[in-house]
């Protein structure tokens, strides 16, 4: 069984997305939209008051303020590829 579980529930957009946060060199446009329905779709989201966003991926919890802008930006990128990666989720395996 490979280390990191296939993301097979997951519909084709959100796989794009997930693989736009594991890219090297870091994505510039991915859109806050595409991530939060990415992040829906594998926890729980809910917006606090304040505007910020809790997100829980198993059990791993995070705030997110949301972009100004439709895309996040690099630091956003970093902090969901560790919360991701410690969730057990990766970009999908390179085809053989």
């Amino acid at each position: 069984m490979p280390p990191t579980p296939e993301p097979a529930h997951l519909e084709n957009h959100h796989r794009t997305t997930l693989r736009q946060l594991f890219q090297h060199p870091v994505s510039h446009n991915i859109e806050w939209r595409s991530v939060l329905s990415l992040l829906e779709a594998v926890g729980s989201v809910s917006e606090r008051h304040d505007g910020k966003v809790l997100v829980n991926i198993g059990s791993e919890s995070e705030f997110f303020d949301p972009p100004v802008h439709k895309d996040i930006d690099t630091q956003m990128v970093v902090d969901l590829r560790r919360m991701f990666a410690a969730a057990g989720f990766g970009p999908d395996p390179p085809v053989t």
